[in-house]
């Protein structure tokens, strides 16, 4: 038969002098203290939430939203679109700063190269009157 071991630790607490005891230091409290030690508690891990990207503007759509807005037949507005596309990806590449109104104030925060693409992180500015207005 088996006897198991309480551990326990001892305190050794130091008192002060006092002037009853004539300046004399007395001998250590011994106070035993037993150890507890409790697992931790458990978390919950709350899955994250996922983001809901809300509808997509194609180059097909925008040509199309261009064609409406401006009255051109769309044979002559997709080259320009296409053309102007180009010209704002070579300026991305570059590093440069875009300040297109209406369209707003663009600012590369950063950047960082993962399989077959960039990945750019920007920040754009828009004036409240002109980010409302719905066409």
């Amino acid at each position: 038969m088996a006897v198991a071991k309480k551990t326990t630790t001892l305190s050794l607490k130091p008192t002060a002098k006092s002037a009853v005891d004539g300046g004399e230091t007395k001998k250590a409290d011994v106070t035993p203290k037993a150890e507890t030690t409790t697992p931790p508690e458990p978390s919950v891990v709350i899955p994250a939430e996922p983001v809901v990207a809300g509808p997509v503007l194609k180059k097909f759509d925008l040509i199309d939203r261009v064609v409406l807005r401006s009255g051109v037949k769309k044979k002559d507005a997709k080259p320009v679109i296409e053309a102007a596309l180009a010209v704002l990806g070579e300026a991305l590449t570059n590093g440069e700063e875009f300040n297109l109104q209406p369209f707003g104030k663009m600012k590369i925060n950063n950047q960082k190269e993962v399989a077959n693409a960039l990945v750019y992180n920007v920040r754009i500015r828009r004036q409240k009157a002109e980010a409302t207005l719905v066409a």
